[in-house]
């Protein structure tokens, strides 16, 4: 529940027994996980202010399985991997790719999600022609890449492009769409709302996320056009950050993880939140 100091403090029945048998010589560990609480459906904040979504819910089964306390704050998106290497918390839960820029500066468990970045546009505008249906992976082939942006271009002239900032959203639009006009958001909620007020006419982000922005814009207005790209920029999935030096909870957060997917709870909370099963299978 919500605390009069804005942490969401996971507790389960699970952690309880855990320290019940572990004795009064053995106290359970505590650890500070932040997310942004502004990427639904990944993580968001409630009316009255309780956080859900996909990762609030595997942070709920997990954290038993490590035989710790989740404390879950909120933090802006362009100040977690800052404020985790300056030690304000332990771990970042916040549908953050593990990609190789990052991995500069911090670790990453195992992943818990699969990447992508699609484009949801207005039904109004050039970018609702772009042909659909494909999915390229950058990484495996950077030509095919090329040539589906180059495809994709005649119809984005003129059109201006959202993203929130600090994210491979804007490493993609850059490799491979420089000449289109982008403009960076704090966060996707800020970019939902002007796609909708037709103050940008395309927006791109993970289909999961772009999912509930079409849902809560509709149909009428808006659609999925164009390419969905994978690996590349996007990296190795959605997972838990970590600074560099601690390997031991690294090893915690990768087994209950591997665990959570073995007995399909983590797909079962894909289908949950996501309506498909975007959780790894290995």
């Amino acid at each position: 529940m919500l605390n009069r100091f804005g942490k969401i403090v996971i507790t389960t029945l699970g952690i309880a027994l855990a320290a019940s048998a572990a004795g009064a010589e053995e106290q359970t560990r505590t650890i500070t996980v932040a997310t942004e609480g502004a990427y639904a459906p990944w993580n968001f904040t409630e009316a009255g202010g309780k956080l859900a979504g996909y990762e609030i819910d595997m942070l709920a089964d997990i954290c038993p399985r490590m035989k710790v306390k989740c404390e879950v704050i909120v933090q802006d998106w362009d100040g977690l991997i800052p404020s985790l290497n300056a030690g304000k918390f332990d771990a970042i839960v916040a549908g953050m790719l593990q990609t190789e820029e990052r991995e500069k500066v911090i670790t990453f468990s195992r992943n818990y999600g699969t990447g992508s970045a699609a484009f949801l546009v207005r039904k109004d505008s050039t970018l609702a022609n772009m042909p659909v249906g494909k999915q390229i992976d950058m990484g495996k082939d950077k030509e095919a890449a090329k040539d589906a942006a180059a495809e994709m271009l005649p119809f984005m002239d003129g059109m201006v492009i959202g993203a929130q900032g600090s994210t491979t959203a804007g490493q993609i639009m850059a490799e491979l769409f420089p000449t289109i006009e982008f403009r960076e958001y704090k966060t996707t909620e800020q970019h939902d709302l002007d796609l909708e007020a037709g103050r940008v006419d395309g927006v791109m982000a993970s289909p999961v996320a772009l999912d509930k922005a079409l849902e809560k814009i509709g149909a009428d207005q808006v659609a999925f056009a164009g390419t969905e790209f994978t690996g590349g920029p996007l990296g190795g999935g959605q997972s838990v950050g970590l600074r560099k030096d601690d390997a031991d909870l690294k090893k915690l957060f990768d087994d209950a993880i591997n665990a959570a997917i073995a007995d399909g709870t983590l797909s079962r909370l894909a289908i949950k939140w996501f309506k498909r099963d975007i959780s790894p299978k290995t």
